[in-house]
């Protein structure tokens, strides 16, 4: 009897139905000047239509997450699939079935993509595993041998993420470590999980303080962009590490000069357009550049504790690198322990009202709800935009599933 997971059987045929051919475009001088300050280029869309139109020589890669699947799943162009594939799943209970036809559905698009393009892309695990360690490792060593040289998995942070990648990175599978917001989540990340990337959302904190009425959008992200790329490259040097540096969630293509010198840009297509339009370049590594914060009259600096975002406390060091020495075994030992230390904002106890809070926000927390908590120490920006994050990709991730329940109702 054949043993091999239901997806993974039917993996192959599905692929070939859609008769992808490889795209190429001529290069672009835009990409060309980013790419000369040592920055890789990819793009941060599963749409396969803008993607014919942007690829180019430079781009390397794809990100998609449960978002952007959601969208292009919603577009119809897998419903087919869905409905003739439902039988092959009924031995399973309702939602392990769910998860099951999601990963079918994401290893499909993104061996599609790797098809047309040839580079790697970066495949998101569903959220309903985002704090079962067993499962992060069991999908993403199935994902890993289905392209293991052009598939990175995705592990969003939280505790069972943390764990769950390390186990990965000592499997050799590579690991695109997302949903960071701070340097000091960037260098946790890394010295607990060593995976092959980390990310900084830069853009939702320029929201989170532009939509707040904190300050102006333009600077903090750069800033914690800048900061994380020089704490890791200390990392390689002094842990002898290899993690890369994602600046992610850009907004606009007049931040991509800014961000010249971080190890990988992944830019929407909207922002790819524009800035074929507006950039020529010649640009210059900015990771020294001093990025200056506005903040509007009256706020309180010492009180929302923005600083977090681009500084570590020499505790945090001590005790994150004492952490990626000696991991413990399960999530519930690495919070308590992080809580012994000291640090107790990373990954706090919300109370349920908290939680509906971040459900309720979108994916920029409102600060007014959190801000005597900020200022307490009790939970920090890049702690709540990590949840906020989370929490919508877990909505998109439950759109995803009602399309298919719908679609395979008996």
């Amino acid at each position: 009897m054949d043993k091999t997971p239901i997806p993974e059987q039917v993996l192959p045929e599905l692929l070939h139905r859609f008769h992808d051919e490889k795209v190429s475009n001529p290069s672009q001088k835009i990409f060309k000047a980013c790419k000369e300050t040592g920055t890789q280029l990819w793009l941060d869309t599963g749409d396969i239509e803008a993607i014919d139109k942007l690829i180019t020589p430079e781009v390397t890669a794809q990100t998609t997450n449960n978002t952007l699947l959601n969208k292009e799943v919603q577009k119809g162009i897998y419903d087919g699939i869905i409905k003739e594939m439902a039988h092959r799943f009924d031995e399973f209970p309702p939602q392990k079935r769910l998860v099951e036809m999601a990963f079918l559905l994401n290893a499909l698009h993104a061996s599609r993509l790797v098809k047309r393009y040839g580079g790697m892309v970066s495949v998101e695990l569903h959220t309903d595993l985002t704090h079962d360690v067993d499962g992060i490792v069991h999908y993403g060593q199935r994902f890993h041998k289905i392209d293991p040289k052009h598939f990175l998995i995705k592990v969003p942070l939280s505790p069972s993420g943390l764990i769950g990648a390390r186990k990965l990175h000592e499997m050799s599978i590579p690991v695109n470590f997302t949903l960071l917001f701070s340097v000091r989540q960037n260098m946790l990340a890394t010295l607990l999980a060593r995976p092959a990337y980390t990310n900084v959302f830069m853009g939702r904190i320029g929201a989170y303080m532009q939509n707040n009425h904190l300050g102006e959008a333009k600077g903090p992200g750069e800033k914690t962009v800048h900061h994380a790329q020089k704490c890791l490259k200390t990392l390689r040097n002094d842990y002898n590490l290899n993690t890369k540096l994602i600046a992610a969630s850009i907004r606009e293509y007049t931040q991509l000069p800014a961000l010249c010198g971080v190890d990988v840009m992944t830019i929407p297509a909207k922002v790819v357009s524009d800035a074929i339009e507006h950039l020529k370049g010649p640009y210059q590594p900015m990771t020294d550049h001093d990025f200056n914060i506005v903040y509007e009259p009256g706020v309180a600096t010492s009180e929302i504790r923005m600083d977090k975002l681009w500084s570590v406390s020499e505790n945090e060091k001590r005790v994150f690198k004492a952490l990626g020495e000696n991991l413990p075994e399960s999530a519930w030992e690495l919070v308590d322990h992080l809580r012994e230390e000291g640090i107790t904002d990373i990954f706090p106890h919300l109370t349920p009202i908290e939680e509906l809070f971040i459900a309720d926000d979108g994916k920029v927390p409102r600060h007014d709800r959190w801000a005597s908590i900020i200022s307490r120490g009790e939970t920090a920006i890049d702690t709540l935009l990590n949840l906020a994050g989370m929490a919508a990709f877990t909505k998109d991730q439950k759109e995803l599933d009602e399309r298919i329940k719908s679609l395979t109702k008996n």
